[in-house]
């Protein structure tokens, strides 16, 4: 009997890849079915939604936009009747950004549907493998993360 050599970190990083890419294919294609024409606008209500108000800035770093980007969503979905921004009282630099009642209606609807799209992806993990991957990548994300910050910079 032939004994599976342990992956490398070259190979777990390109399984990981791949997997990604195929559920971010799914991801992209549910928000899009949903009428969302920009995936950022999307992103910006969901953490909303799930954290309370937030902060301008923090919005953009937990969903990964510059601070161009950033505002310009948020003043899109301004726009749009689905967040207000309100200025923070103990800090006048400081803008926050909340959903509109109308806001939290179209997520909490968008994401319902969205969640069980993606729910749908993970049909061949039982239970139990679902809570195994997510400690497992909980863990791994934590030990990168680690890791880079630990590692010496190259300058270019």
């Amino acid at each position: 009997m032939a004994t599976e050599r342990t992956p490398d970190g070259a190979r777990l990083y390109l399984l990981l890849w791949r997997a990604f890419k195929s559920f971010e294919a799914i991801d992209r294609a549910s928000i899009q079915a949903l009428g969302f024409r920009n995936l950022s606008d999307f992103a910006v209500l969901e953490i909303v939604y799930h954290k309370g108000p937030q902060p301008v800035n923090t919005i953009g770093r937990k969903v990964y936009l510059t601070s161009g980007s950033i505002t310009t969503a948020v003043h899109r979905l301004e726009r749009q009747g689905l967040v207000r921004r309100t200025p923070c009282p103990d800090d006048r630099r400081v803008v926050y950004v909340d959903l509109t009642d109308e806001g939290r209606r179209v997520i909490r609807e968008a994401f319902a549907s969205h969640n069980a799209r993606l729910d749908g992806a993970f049909h061949a993990l039982d239970p139990g493998e679902r809570q195994q991957l997510a400690a497992l990548l909980r863990k791994a994300g934590h030990a990168a993360a680690a890791w880079s910050e630990a590692e010496p910079r190259v300058e270019e």
